[in-house]
């Protein structure tokens, strides 16, 4: 199979949008990023998987920490300036547990990194999660390389 086609092939898991930031030296960085998922409840692990050639990579490394925000659905324009689709905009950032976080996220997760993972050209790196703060709203999501919205069809719990 051609990337092309496994790149399809991967868009068709529709999945929500989320902003990995980090600080370096009173700098901050962030990156767009899908590639996320819980790992373990006890302890609190996520993952996150961040190209090898990405600026994020070194960055995460060199911090050791990062916080991941979950965007809700107003917070496209969040998810496409980090992305490198909107140049010169200026982002304010709140701060939780001492790092910089998206302002109205859904979901807030600051870790600290507890492991990594070499994975092909990407790396996986395991957060512990030291805090989080949630808010109501609706996710922002992706599907075939697309935002969507997503409506209320909920036909039973999972």
């Amino acid at each position: 199979m051609d990337d092309r086609l496994f790149k399809a092939a991967m868009g068709k898991f529709a999945t929500g949008v989320t902003v990995i930031t980090t600080e370096i030296d009173g700098q901050v960085h962030g990156m767009t990023a899908n590639a996320f998922m819980s790992v373990s409840i006890d302890p609190k692990l996520i993952l996150i998987s961040v190209a090898d050639k990405a600026k994020m990579h070194d960055l995460i490394k060199q911090s050791g920490k990062f916080a991941v925000n979950i965007l809700a659905e107003h917070q496209q324009d969040m998810s496409m300036v980090f992305a490198g689709q909107i140049k010169d905009r200026d982002v304010a950032f709140d701060r939780f547990e001492d790092l910089p976080v998206i302002e109205d996220s859904l979901v807030t997760i600051a870790c600290d990194v507890y492991d990594t993972h070499p994975a092909g050209d990407h790396t996986l790196f395991v957060g512990a999660v030291q805090n989080l703060q949630l808010q109501e709203d609706e996710p922002l999501a992706i599907y075939e390389g697309k935002y969507k919205d997503l409506q209320d069809k909920v036909t039973s719990e999972v």
